[in-house]
């Protein structure tokens, strides 16, 4: 593999810094919304296309915006006076000219992801969903429908890293908490929208998290604040039992409220998008679900690519698959790993320009051959195949 550069890293691993900020932003959040409906559009197409030609064909659906509605949340339960407006843009293969097919595909997919991800949000009355694809270009499109190895439709990189930080694991584990189908039906007026923002000083992490609340579960003032310290409660326990116990923590909830004066995070449908918050493919969590402005990162928006040719995605996803097979197998010895995938349009996805692993040991030993073993077992197009079906079935966080 003349494309595979190993090399030691010097310093201190992110666990080590004196400072670490980590920010994941929810189900709910209006950029994880345009993500997940613009992902589901490509998993509906990409179905579509191995069922009627054996192949997933060209599509690539990564550009959509949320623009907010307007809401009148209140006590008891409020309105929506205004949809959200969705545009889900981006090329793809059109079978006979036949555009209506991929409109439907496209407008069923996205009403089946809020559909799956929302109690409160109806798509149908709530929100306003424009479908803009047309047709890719043609160079694109035989860069993948070529039966043998697929060429890269694009010049770009991937990068992953294992393993998460204790603080990385903080701000996922909390939100996938509190969106759980467990916490949902104890605690039913938790929205969807759940944002974390972890700041790590040394040893001591603090969490600052805004939820929304399903204003219809909210009698009055007194009923908020009684719910907003039992959703605090819920936090601070699940920190405390999920974190070493060096290290000490610090929670704040929906800290723009304004009790006073009965001005609190309460919304009809459980996200901010109700209420002129917008969201953008891309502006989200990276791959793993987590925005680290601590780590090497990529700016690629996974949402909507197709999982095939476009390293934007695959070659994200591949490697935080080879991150976290280097650390699994090397992890007595390892304190962390990265691995960057750089492509070159036109060629072949399995031929990159470099793929160029960094890691970190716990002790001075040199690891370049166990590796370089690693790479060469696992960066195989069948592994790649294998990657292309798990996103498929949703087994990756993409964003």
């Amino acid at each position: 593999m003349k494309f595979l550069v190993i090399e030691k890293l010097p310093g201190k691993p992110v666990d080590r810094m004196n400072i670490e900020l980590v920010e994941r932003k929810g189900i709910g959040h209006p950029d994880h919304i345009i993500d997940s409906m613009c992902e589901a559009v490509s998993r509906g197409l990409s179905r579509f296309y191995i069922k009627e030609y054996g192949l997933i064909l060209h599509h690539n659906i990564d550009k959509g915006l949320l623009v907010g509605g307007e809401a009148q949340p209140k006590f008891g339960g409020g309105n929506v006076l205004k949809p959200i407006e969705i545009y889900i843009a981006g090329r793809a293969t059109i079978p006979d000219d036949n555009y209506n097919i991929v409109d439907e595909i496209a407008l069923e997919s996205a009403i089946k992801d809020v559909n799956d991800n929302f109690r409160f949000l109806d798509p149908l009355k709530h929100m306003d969903i424009n479908i803009k694809i047309r047709r890719g270009a043609s160079s694109l499109q035989s860069l993948l429908k070529r039966k043998e190895i697929p060429l890269a439709n694009d010049t770009s990189f991937g990068i992953g890293y294992a393993p998460l930080s204790p603080a990385e694991k903080l701000a996922l584990g909390i939100e996938q908490y509190l969106n759980s189908q467990e916490i949902k039906n104890e605690y039913p007026y938790i929205g969807e929208d759940v944002k974390v923002m972890v700041l790590r000083k040394k040893k001591k992490m603090y969490v600052t998290v805004a939820s929304a609340f399903i204003d219809k579960y909210i009698t009055d003032i007194k009923d908020y604040k009684k719910k907003k310290q039992e959703l605090l409660n819920l936090i601070i326990d699940f920190a405390e039992e999920n974190l070493n116990k060096d290290y000490k923590i610090n929670v704040a909830l929906n800290t723009a409220d304004d009790i006073k004066n009965k001005e609190v995070y309460l919304t009809v449908t459980g996200t901010s998008a109700e209420m002129g918050d917008d969201g953008n493919t891309g502006r989200g969590n990276r791959v793993n679900g987590l925005i680290t402005p601590n780590r090497f990162m990529s700016l690629e928006a996974t949402a909507g690519k197709n999982p095939v040719s476009h390293v934007g995605k695959i070659y994200n996803v591949l490697a935080n698959y080879l991150s976290n097979e280097i650390y699994n197998d090397l992890g007595e010895y390892i304190e962390e790993v990265y691995v960057r995938i750089l492509s070159q349009i036109g060629k072949k996805i399995t031929e990159p320009q470099v793929l160029h692993v960094l890691y970190r040991t716990k002790r001075n030993i040199n690891l370049d051959k166990d590796i370089r073993n690693i790479i060469e077992e696992k960066f195989t197009y069948e592994n790649i195949k294998k990657l292309t079906n798990d996103i498929l079935e949703g087994k990756f966080i993409l964003f």
